[in-house]
C-alpha cells in the first residue's frame, strides 16, 4: 500500500476559501486512506499499513479541527453578520454544517478509540473491524453531502459576498491557528 501524504495545497493564505477547498481534497484522501485500512490491512498490522493509519489519523487530530474552526470561527460568523439576500440564503445551511461538525467529530472519536487499540496491539478482531468500517462509511456519507454543500454553495457565496479585506481577515487567522505567517504560505 502506497503511502501519500496528499498533495500540497494549491492556495495560499491569501486565498482562504481556496485553501478552505483544498482542505476538502486531503479530508476526501485521508478518509479513503482509513476505509482502505479498515477493509485491507491484514493482521498483524504491517508497518506500510501502520504508518498510512498513523498519518491519517494524524491529519483528522491536527489539521482537521483548525479547518473546522476556519470555519466556525472566521468565515461563518462574517456571513452571519451579513445584510444581504444571498448571505440569508446560505445562512440557513450553516446550523446544518456545524451540526455535521459535531457529529464527525464524535465518529472520529469512535474512530480514535479503536485504531488506537489496533496500533497498540497490532491485531483487531472482526466486530471492531466491522464496527470501524461502519463508522468510516458513515463518516464518508456526511462528509461527502457536507463538502459538496460547502464547495457547491457556501463557498461561492463568501466569495461573491466577502470583500477582500474579510477575505484577508480570514486568511490571517487561519494563518495564525497554524503558527504560520500568512504572507509566506503554508
Amino acid at each position: 500500500m502506497a503511502i501519500q501524504i496528499g498533495t500540497t495545497p494549491q492556495a495560499g493564505f491569501d486565498e482562504p476559501i481556496e485553501l478552505l477547498m483544498d482542505c476538502h481534497r486531503r479530508v476526501e484522501h485521508f478518509l479513503d486512506t482509513l476505509i482502505r485500512v479498515a477493509e485491507k490491512a491484514p493482521c498483524p498490522l504491517p508497518d506500510e499499513y501502520r504508518r498510512a493509519l498513523t498519518t491519517a489519523r494524524h491529519y483528522f487530530d491536527q489539521a482537521a479541527p483548525r479547518h473546522t474552526e476556519d470555519e466556525e470561527d472566521s468565515l461563518f460568523p462574517r456571513l452571519r453578520a451579513m445584510d444581504d439576500p444571498e448571505a440569508k440564503k446560505v445562512l440557513a445551511r450553516l446550523k446544518a454544517l456545524e451540526a455535521d461538525h459535531r457529529t464527525a467529530r464524535v465518529d472520529h472519536e469512535r474512530v480514535d478509540q479503536v485504531t488506537d487499540r489496533w496500533l497498540e496491539g497490532g491485531t483487531i478482531d472482526e466486530d471492531s473491524r466491522r464496527e470501524l468500517i461502519e463508522v468510516l462509511h458513515r463518516l464518508r456519507r456526511l462528509y461527502t453531502e457536507h463538502i459538496r454543500l460547502e464547495d457547491e454553495e457556501v463557498f461561492p457565496a463568501a466569495q461573491r459576498l466577502l470583500d477582500e479585506q474579510q477575505l484577508q481577515a480570514i486568511g490571517d487567522e487561519m494563518a495564525r491557528r497554524r503558527d504560520i505567517d500568512a504572507e509566506r504560505g503554508p
